[in-house]
């Protein structure tokens, strides 16, 4: 086998598809459907937030070598990237760029104002005036009217720019500091990097205007902004599709897509990405190719699969300790499940059933159907609590050490169908 040394690069827009890897063993799989799927999309194989990797007790380093060693053993010599996701604070960006990642999202969320879309006029005034010293933007897009080549007319009133100063004015100058940050950080070190901004995790949509002047702002500031997250129409819940109208959603990423190109161009990215197969067209179709991907949990739910396939017995251990865990576990996602809804494991008798409650495929669920009582959710969300548990999390990596063939083949077929899926819209 050709050995290559490999490392990640920056693939700026290329279009592109992160595969996260809680465990550590996904790579093989990973690598086999970007061969299988073939066409222009590069994989991130490298990547992970520092929230999961404190939940799953792994470092930067490990997770940058479970990928970089089995891309080195493969041979494989096209560019590929590492998304330190989700960075909050200086230390995160140390951490991640230290163990060469290239690819940095910025997530501010902390610093929006979630509530700011229900304020009513006097409150939107009140909470104005108390930001208003902080944001020296305002008057570059008050009562301006935008035309966007190929896209929408952007009208900034009053009301819409006094909300996204409200909503949005503290995250972007928190990103703005944390990107100065990468930037001297990459430089530092001689290194390329390229950044993302993530403001998908919010209550409310990211309206057009605030696409608008979040991305400006950031681009004028000299960020090197090659993608960025916005909260989309619809809901995007972990591990099912799509819920929501999907020509409500087309029109939306159009519009999205016409500022990215216009203000860039960059690459819009799908937040919540995993499982979303009704979307993944309209979204290649839309951005014309100018797109990233983000799955993580999609990956760890593949593993359990093999798990069941192979250890029934462990499978069903795994469901009561989540079924435990996931009221506490989901607290920091948006997913609907709930346990009461979902049959516990001694009520399925026969591995089929189980692998139908608890690891549907996202193929076979139809577009826009809700499953509220998902037990794919309930086992998404626990996955920090089962891998770090002193028996249970041996037991799943063992199991899949055990079975790399079913593993691999079990997660190629499932992001071939991802892959696949995307370049039907380019």
């Amino acid at each position: 086998m050709t050995q290559t040394t490999t490392h990640p690069t920056a693939l700026g827009l290329e279009p592109s598809f992160g595969f996260g890897d809680r465990i550590g063993l996904a790579t093989p799989g990973h690598l086999q459907a970007l061969r299988q799927a073939g066409g222009p999309i590069r994989g991130i194989f490298a990547q992970q937030s520092i929230r999961e990797m404190t939940r799953t007790q792994r470092t930067a380093e490990q997770v940058m070598d479970a990928a970089t060693d089995v891309l080195t053993e493969s041979g494989f010599d096209q560019p590929w990237g590492a998304d330190a996701d989700h960075l909050k604070t200086p230390a995160d960006v140390d951490v991640t760029a230290a163990a060469g990642f290239v690819f940095f999202t910025i997530d501010p969320s902390g610093y929006v104002d979630q509530q700011a879309d229900n304020y009513d006029e006097a409150t939107l005034d009140a909470k104005f005036a108390k930001v208003a010293g902080q944001v020296d933007w305002v008057d570059q897009y008050l009562d301006k009217t935008i035309k966007v080549d190929d896209g929408p007319t952007i009208t900034f009133d009053a009301q819409s720019v006094h909300r996204a100063a409200v909503k949005y004015g503290r995250a972007i100058s928190e990103a703005l500091q944390l990107g100065a940050y990468i930037k001297q950080v990459a430089e530092h070190r001689g290194g390329e990097y390229e950044i993302e901004l993530s403001v998908d995790e919010t209550d409310h949509p990211t309206t057009l205007a605030e696409h608008y002047i979040i991305a400006e702002q950031c681009l004028e500031a000299g960020m090197k902004l090659v993608s960025l997250a916005p909260r989309f129409i619809g809901e995007l819940e972990k591990g099912v599709d799509y819920i929501g109208d999907l020509a409500a959603l087309e029109k939306s990423m159009a519009d999205h897509a016409a500022i990215a190109r216009q203000l860039g161009p960059y690459k819009l990215s799908l937040h919540s990405g995993s499982d979303k197969c009704s979307m993944y067209p309209i979204l290649a179709r839309t951005t014309r190719g100018l797109f990233h991907v983000k799955t993580a949990g999609t990956s760890y739910l593949e593993a359990l699969r093999v798990v069941l396939r192979h250890d029934e017995a462990l499978f069903r251990r795994i469901v009561d300790f989540s079924r435990d865990r996931y009221d506490t576990d989901k607290a920091t996602y948006h997913v609907h499940a709930t346990v009461d809804a979902t049959p516990p494991q001694a009520d399925l008798h026969d591995a089929e059933s189980l692998e139908k409650v608890y690891l549907e495929r996202w193929q076979d669920v139809p577009a826009g159907k809700a499953f509220t009582e998902a037990g794919r959710q309930i086992l998404h969300c626990t996955f920090g609590s089962v891998l770090t548990d002193g028996e249970l999390g041996p037991a799943v990596h063992q199991c899949l050490r055990d079975h790399p063939d079913t593993h691999c083949e079990i997660l190629a077929d499932h992001f071939a169908r991802h892959l696949t899926a995307l370049r039907q819209g380019m």
